[in-house]
């Protein structure tokens, strides 16, 4: 099989992530060509490759077969589509699109094109994520039961210029909030550990930092299509940093037995004779970008990128596709819905 020659839109922090990712599989991936932000010269300079003047010509480049779109969510809907009819496959960082008919049409651009569009949820390539779901699956737990959430997010530690970013576009009301950006990985990995989708949600979703104009906290219970409940805690409201262990925690109750994930920490499991640790998440290292770009951080994009060169080469594909894309989508657009109009919301 020849190499899937790679093209990256956006050139900050995701768009280096998943640069560095194509980077690291030299037998299946090339690295071609950057457009989009201020820091595309800097990056392709850093890489070796050329900087694109304008999206146009990036997506045109014969020597590009695919293309990473890392730019501010609003963005993603037209340029995949741009992408497509210009030939070439597209994996988009989560989330997908700011709506769901954005992402219909998306889809619609990958099923005319016969191109493939891929979510990117990294999560799903990390040890203790992968390993819950095989137990799940294998029965370790019973029928699940309940799923809880609690994804609180400590975004002053993030804006100290360690990552030569502010990020401020979140706050912009074409971003829509940080449910949408901060969520899906939660919504995916319980869809793709269940094998289930959300069904109805109710949520209470606020904005507590001062002069913002987008939701920045959401208190949420969700209704499973296999018959589970759950409930979602989802903030960048934060005071100070994240509560001891709860970066990101997924606690579920089966039939028979506890399950207490922490992506990036320990996988822990409970039933008549107590609890006892699975596996263990080696160390991501985030906290700047010297070690972001580190193998524990690194290992996960890199996997991701692998599953889905599988897809453009017609084999099984365990990145996330736009389909998954499109649910978190859905599932955060519904509880933003149900926030506004005080009711249980179905998700379409």
């Amino acid at each position: 099989m020849k190499k899937i020659r790679f093209g990256m839109i956006g050139s900050g922090y995701m768009g280096r992530t998943h640069a560095e990712a194509v980077k690291r599989l030299p037998e299946r991936a090339e690295l071609t060509a950057v457009w989009g932000g201020s820091r595309a010269p800097e990056l392709a300079q850093q890489l070796g490759i050329r900087a694109e003047k304008t999206l146009a010509s990036l997506i045109a480049s014969p020597d590009v077969d695919a293309v990473v779109i890392t730019t501010p969510h609003h963005l993603h809907a037209d340029e995949t589509v741009a992408a497509m009819e210009a030939g070439k496959h597209v994996l988009v960082d989560k989330p997908l699109a700011t709506k769901v008919e954005d992402c219909d049409r998306m889809i619609a651009a990958a099923v005319k094109y016969q191109r493939v569009l891929g979510t990117g949820y990294h999560q799903r390539f990390r040890r203790n994520n992968y390993t819950t779901r095989d137990l799940i699956r294998g029965g370790a737990i019973g029928d699940v039961l309940t799923v809880q959430i609690n994804q609180p997010f400590y975004i002053k530690g993030l804006r100290q210029e360690k990552f030569g970013s502010t990020w401020a576009w979140w706050d912009l009301p074409e971003s829509v909030g940080h449910l949408l950006n901060s969520f899906p990985h939660g919504l995916d990995l319980m869809r793709w550990i269940l094998e289930s989708e959300v069904a109805t949600v109710s949520a209470f979703c606020r904005t507590y930092e001062p002069n913002l104009p987008v939701e920045d906290t959401t208190l949420a219970l969700v209704e499973w299509s296999q018959g589970a409940v759950g409930s979602l805690f989802s903030t960048r409201a934060l005071p100070a940093p994240v509560f001891e262990g709860e970066n990101c925690r997924i606690r579920i109750m089966g039939s028979k037995g506890l399950i207490d994930l922490d992506p990036f920490v320990d996988l822990r499991i409970a039933d008549e004779k107590g609890w006892r640790t699975i596996c263990s998440q080696p160390v991501v290292g985030a906290e700047d970008a010297k070690l972001a770009f580190g193998d524990g951080r690194m290992q996960a994009f890199r996997d991701q990128i692998a599953s889905f060169i599988d897809g453009i080469e017609g084999k099984p594909m365990a990145a996330g596709s736009g389909t998954d894309g499109r649910a978190s989508v859905a599932t955060c657009v519904a509880m933003l819905q149900s926030s506004r109009e005080r009711r249980w919301v179905t998700v379409r």
